[in-house]
């Protein structure tokens, strides 16, 4: 991998990729420490007041979004969740939504001045439920991306389960970066380079690890022996608790899932979304799992087209 030590360095190419032209927006890098000592952080992008505010996926990370920011060309907000990029890991490691919501909730009381268009992917979508169903004041709409509460952890999701579960550290970042695209993940071998680079960080003894805490207890519960406490804990299983219907059933306000075809949500769990909330709205795009990094402009169009003219 080449010699980047800047997490923005990337954007220029990125904007390149889908045909941004012009000067690009200018991104902040934002630290709150909570009031237990923890820290949540977050990219501010734009030179306005935030009027999306964008939660990733598990083992994600706030550049996740970066190339759905360029192409929206709003002003906006992306969150590291506990335990991901630079906020931080959780000692109770309980990463399920609603234990994530209030550090969510904090982020944006802090960092927003007006009712946003809340956009979730995976964790982050379970997740943006829980924070608009908390507080109905800070989100004007609601998109979550790809996941449904209580989907089978056996089927896309037992991919990403196997992939955290590789080793913990790595003599360099090209090692992380081959075995991403071994697990058909990251796309292109340089989209791979900067998931890596972004979602990673080297230790002290030089070597290199994920920056995310769910590549750490996968690893942990992987080597377990059968029947000890860390071996049942199953830290991707428990972000799909069915206890996300509850919180999406208290949203208030319109609800847009957007399902990859070729994701983890199937017909039958869009259906099923349907059916409990009639009046939310599913659209599909040609996708897996990650539609914002795959479909970004697409995306991009339907957010804006929710953001409205605030």
């Amino acid at each position: 991998m080449s010699d980047i030590t800047d997490e923005f360095s990337f954007l220029p190419d990125q904007a390149a990729d889908i045909g941004v032209e012009g000067p690009l927006p200018p991104v902040e890098r934002l630290r709150l420490r909570l009031e237990d000592g923890r820290t949540v952080s977050a990219l501010r992008y734009g030179e306005g007041e935030p009027r999306v505010t964008f939660l990733h996926g598990a083992g994600l990370n706030a550049h996740t979004w970066d190339t759905t920011v360029l192409a929206l060309g709003l002003d906006a907000l992306a969150v590291d969740l506990p335990g991901h990029g630079e906020s931080s890991w959780r000692d109770d490691a309980a990463y399920v939504a609603r234990t994530l919501a209030p550090d969510v909730h904090a982020a944006m009381a802090a960092w927003t001045d007006r009712p946003q268009l809340l956009v979730g992917q995976s964790l982050g979508g379970l997740t943006a439920a829980a924070v608009a169903a908390r507080d109905p004041d800070l989100v004007h709409a609601l998109i979550v991306i790809d996941i449904t509460p209580g989907i089978d952890p056996a089927a896309g999701p037992s991919q990403i389960r196997e992939f955290f579960a590789g080793p913990t550290h790595w003599a360099s970042r090209d090692e992380m970066v081959d075995r991403a695209l071994a697990f058909g993940l990251g796309g292109s071998r340089s989209a791979a380079e900067r998931g890596v680079f972004l979602n990673s960080r080297e230790r002290p003894d030089g070597r290199f690890e994920w920056r995310h805490h769910f590549a750490h207890l996968a690893a942990r519960a992987a080597a377990a022996p059968p029947g000890s406490g860390d071996g049942d804990r199953d830290a991707v299983s428990s972000v799909l608790a069915a206890s996300g219907w509850e919180d999406l059933a208290a949203v208030r306000v319109p609800v847009t899932l957007v399902r990859g075809t070729r994701g983890y949500v199937t017909p039958g769990d869009a259906a099923d979304f349907t059916r409990r909330l009639p009046a939310a709205s599913v659209i599909e795009l040609d996708s897996g799992h990650n539609v914002h990094e795959e479909q970004p402009r697409g995306l991009a169009e339907l957010i804006r087209a929710r953001a409205g003219n605030d």
